[in-house]
């Protein structure tokens, strides 16, 4: 069975409400399912405001989306320690287009460091395709004071 902090945790230790957060977050339309220190789930819908010129999804997204979810599973793994993570590299791969319609992510942590994290991220359509992946490298920093 796992430990407390491994189980999945319906309040994220951050405040993910897409009202709350920036503009640019708040286009892209991610909504966070599940945090817990080693996994991230979470979903999006894809719509003709995410596409290229081509009429497919803009791989900015797909960066994007996996930055988030590894940056929000990371800074949840340092938070009870006054933390925060930020990334410091992204290598995300387009496997396949997509133009419309949901996508599920799930992110897990490959190695926490005390200074550095490695988490994956897959992103897949509902049917279970998928259509990109990545990984994110990220640096533990001290939460600043507010």
């Amino acid at each position: 069975m796992p430990e407390a902090s491994e189980r999945l945790s319906a309040k994220p230790a951050a405040d993910l409400d897409p009202a709350h957060a920036g503009e640019f977050l708040r286009a892209v339309g991610l909504h966070i399912d599940t945090v817990s220190t080693r996994e991230v789930r979470a979903h999006l819908e894809v719509s003709e405001r995410h596409h290229t010129p081509w009429g497919i999804t803009h791989g900015g997204l797909y960066a994007t989306v996996i930055e988030s979810v590894a940056s929000v599973g990371a800074s949840h793994a340092v938070e009870s320690e006054g933390g925060f993570a930020v990334g410091v590299s992204n290598q995300t791969d387009f496997l396949r287009p997509h133009a419309a319609g949901r996508l599920d992510v799930v992110a897990t942590a490959v190695q926490q460091g005390k200074s550095l994290q490695l988490w994956v991220a897959e992103i897949s359509d509902g049917n279970g395709r998928l259509i990109a992946r990545g990984q994110v490298r990220l640096f533990n920093q001290v939460l600043p004071a507010r």
